[in-house]
């Protein structure tokens, strides 16, 4: 069960491993792009791809699909970037549901773990396994695999590296659970968990920068939304993203959100601290493109 590209890598390391995969679900077609026409999810086109039953439900809980899903007796469901399963789906098969998460559970519950490591300037995150239960991320955890970060890595980047290490990890997952070697650990689950860290679903204020914060909590939270959705700025009466940029902890005397440029090949903002060097942006209706190019072709107000 899946539907975007991170869900992908494990239903072909699982084929690849030799796993029975006796049928996928994902979401069903949606409209997209200019024309609005619908356009399959990644998982469906490597279903097709594959060969493999299909089943692309618009509500979960219909009694149909249900049976249609019962018919399969799988014998265990993966889930990867899905939705929310009703109870009578994740508790259907003898050996449950397995769900891999995008961070080191129980830190980074929620829609957002990869982004929300970053901007918090996590050193290391990883990838969980564990069994779907009632509340969201909280099943017993089956197994974990860590990674560093770097200090300049992107949300891009690390989704493509989660997403190999946590294809691999399923699979190991699911032959430890055929072999009967994986020891589940329950999560803590308390009334107060207000000192992990959450990741809740990212919405557009979270994405626009405050220039009165920190140049290091700025960068991490440019790098933790690119190149998607992408950190943005107020800029001359229209939206500016920023993808790319350097930061500079450096003393100033000029109001956070003030700017310099040499009209050619730097560009940067002022942070309470410091300077974000802006390194690639793109103005709203325009195209992604690096600060000299920007700078080439747009005029700089006057300050």
């Amino acid at each position: 069960m899946g539907t975007p590209a991170f869900a992908v890598a494990s239903l072909e390391a699982l084929l690849a491993a030799g796993a029975n995969v006796v049928g996928v679900i994902t979401a069903p077609d949606r409209p997209a792009g200019r024309g609005l026409q619908l356009q399959p999810s990644e998982v469906k086109k490597a279903a097709i791809q594959h060969q493999l039953p299909l089943l692309q439900p618009e509500k979960l809980k219909d009694p149909g699909f249900q049976d249609q899903l019962r018919a399969w007796q799988a014998d265990v469901q993966v889930v990867v970037a899905f939705r929310m399963l009703p109870e009578s789906v994740w508790n259907m098969p003898p050996l449950g549901s397995i769900n891999l998460h995008a961070s080191l559970l129980p830190k980074y519950r929620g829609a957002a773990p990869i982004n929300w490591a970053i901007i918090h300037g996590e050193t290391e995150t990883g990838v969980t396994t564990f069994r779907l239960q009632h509340e969201i991320d909280t099943g017993g955890v089956l197994m974990q695999e860590k990674i560093d970060l770097s200090p300049d890595e992107t949300a891009g980047v690390l989704h493509d590296r989660l997403m190999q290490l946590g294809a691999s990890l399923i699979v190991k997952t699911l032959q430890g659970i055929a072999e009967g070697s994986i020891q589940e650990t329950p999560q803590a689950i308390t009334t107060d968990d207000s000192h992990l860290p959450k990741a809740p679903k990212i919405h557009t204020d979270t994405c626009k920068i405050d220039w009165n914060q920190k140049t290091e909590s700025i960068y991490n939270l440019i790098r933790g939304l690119s190149p998607y959705p992408g950190a943005f700025i107020d800029w001359n009466h229209t939206a500016l993203k920023i993808f790319s940029a350097k930061p500079d902890i450096s003393p100033h005397n000029l109001e956070p959100g003030s700017w310099r440029s040499d009209g050619k090949s730097n560009f940067s903002m002022a942070a309470s601290d410091g300077w974000i060097h802006i390194e690639e942006l793109q103005l709203a209706g325009k195209k992604r493109m690096d600060v000299a190019s920007w700078l080439r072709g747009y005029r700089l107000p006057d300050q």
